[in-house]
Order: C-alpha cells, then structure tokens, then sequence
C-alpha cells in the first residue's frame, strides 16, 4: 500500500462508482478493479460494498478513508513547505574570503544576501587562502573568493577579476612619478610576508625572471594592518592592490605607486564547496557574488580592478603580466 492506493480509494469513495472514476482520471476500469481488489487482499478486508448503482464504503473502508484524507493533507503540507523552503533560499550559507576581497565584498553581499534569501543563516568567513583551502576540503564553506593559486590542483576556480598591485609606501616617501619600474624593489626596503604565503612568492619569481634580488627588510605573517602599520611606521614598503589600502592613501597616511614593466596582476576567482546546499542554490548565490563583483568594478569601487574576460565578454588585454600564485593576507 502506498499513497496512489490511498488517493485511488479515496476518489473511488467519492465518485461512488468505479466505472466513473475511471473516465476521471483517465484509466482503464479493469486496472482500477485489480488496483482495488490488491488493496483489499493486503488488508485483508472489504473495502467497499459494490452493487449495480456503484459503490459505498465499509466500515472498514470508512476507517481507511479517514486515513487517506489525512495522508493527502500531509503530502499538500510537504509540497507546501517545500515550495516555502525553496523560496526561502537555504537554510544556512558559509563564504570566506581573502582579507582584501572580504573588505570589498561582504558588505554589499551580506546586504543583498538578506534581502534575497532574510530566513538563511548567513556566517562570513575572513582568513588566509590556506585555511580557507582546507575548510573546503573538509566541506564547512559553500562558497570561497580568493586569489587564484598557481597550482590549484583539484580545484576549478570560475575567474572574476584581477587586482593590479601597487608599491605602497610611508607618506613621506619619495620618488619621481607615480610608476616605479619593477626592478627598483632591489632597492626598496620590503615588508613582505614569509616564503609560505603567495604573495611573497610571488615577488621572489618575479625578482628572479627579471634578474634581480628582493631587499627584504622584515618578514610580517600578521594581519593588514600590522603590515599598513608598520609602513606608516617607515619600517618599510609593501606591495598590497589599491582596494586594501584605499582609505589609507585617502587620508594621505600611505602612498602608492603603480608597478611597470610589466604590470602585475592578481586574478580572483571563486570555487564552490559540495556539501549542505543544492547544486541550484549553490548556483544562484554564486550568480549573486558575481553581480555584485560586476557592480563593484563597472562602479568604480573596487579600485583598479577589471572584469574577468568572461564576465565582460571581451577578450584579456594584451601587455599584462598576470601573475596567479596564492596570495596571503591581502
């Protein structure tokens, strides 16, 4: 017995004649009769009494019914809640993101997030791309924003935007222009993270297919803005994307000068995770990161930043050294 048997004996109660139910719904006398007679065998009783003016109900068919109508009401509870549940968004959604990407993004994500899905618990992750790889591997992010790595392994990262990456500097600091040539950062005093993180690697291979050597002055695995800290500090510069440092160069405690020959840019990219939502919900938030990076860019907001070729549908722009390696607290 199943729920079909169920909702067949209720409208054969209704109708009060097999051979009328059977032009209602559109099936053949004879299957709804066997359909019947199988019920009544699993049972072990008489449903309905059958006479030439139709059908009525037992009282043991009486007792089936009430059960039949409650069933039915339960399934139009279910697909009733799961259409609520459905227009509701899921139930909860983890996105991390890099330090810098963070900072531009989850303010008007988290704002289009509540008004688009207002029961979803929402939980915003800011962290290192290491740590944010392995909270995907063990599956507790739905979706991560970071800088692409150079070698991503298993991971299919759908392209954003790059960053272009600046010189920044104390605010007394001087130079001539606003473009610094790239192999003047042999003699720049550095402030850059340890070899573990992306970004440091990154200027390393640089140095070293233009033929020069980094002049580190001190290595800060800390926050941001220990780093920003520590340049106003004129310990050092750094090299950071304009969006990390944009009220800092606003209110002139830092400067930044733009790196040439050639210009170096960072790519961000997303991944999702596969664990508690739907492939369709997963979807559809991503299709919201992505608006809001588009409107971000397109609006000038996210500081010298450019839309992915695919998101702008045009092709790259040529003379750009795009550089991929994973970054860190940028």
């Amino acid at each position: 017995m199943n729920s079909d048997d169920l909702k067949l004996f209720a409208h054969i109660a209704k109708a009060g004649s097999i051979s009328r139910t059977a032009m209602e719904i559109g099936v053949d006398q004879s299957t709804i009769s066997r359909r019947l007679g199988l019920l009544e065998s699993e049972l072990g009783v008489r449903l309905l009494h059958r006479s030439g003016r139709g059908v009525t109900v037992t009282d043991r068919g009486q007792l089936l019914l009430e059960y039949a109508h409650a069933m039915a009401h339960l399934l139009d509870d279910v697909q009733q809640a799961m259409h609520l549940s459905s227009e509701q968004g899921p139930t909860q959604l983890h996105i991390a993101a890099q330090p810098t990407i963070a900072k531009m993004l989850f303010g008007p994500l988290g704002r289009e997030l509540r008004q688009r899905y207002p029961h979803t618990r929402l939980r915003f992750v800011e962290d290192l791309a290491s740590r944010i790889l392995t909270q995907l591997d063990d599956g507790d992010l739905d979706i991560a924003i970071l800088y692409v790595p150079e070698r991503s392994g298993a991971l299919r990262f759908d392209p954003l935007l790059s960053e272009g990456l600046h010189l920044i500097a104390p605010a007394d600091f001087s130079l001539p222009g606003r473009e610094l040539p790239l192999s003047e950062l042999a003699h720049l005093p550095l402030i850059l993270p340890s070899t573990q993180h992306g970004l440091r690697v990154l200027f390393e291979s640089l140095a070293a297919r233009h033929g020069f050597a980094l002049n580190l002055a001190l290595e800060c695995d800390s926050s941001l803005a220990l780093t920003k800290r520590l340049v106003r500090e004129n310990c050092g510069c750094t090299v950071l994307p304009l969006a990390a440092v944009a009220e800092d160069l606003a209110a002139g405690t830092l400067k930044s000068y733009q790196l040439r020959a050639p210009e170096i840019r960072r790519n961000v990219g997303l991944v999702l995770g596969n664990n508690r939502v739907s492939a369709n919900r997963l979807w559809e938030t991503a299709q919201l990161v992505r608006n809001q990076v588009r409107a971000l860019v397109e609006s000038g907001a996210w500081p010298d930043a450019r839309l992915d070729a695919a998101m702008q549908g045009a092709r790259p722009l040529a003379g750009i050294e795009t550089a991929t390696p994973m970054p860190a607290g940028a």
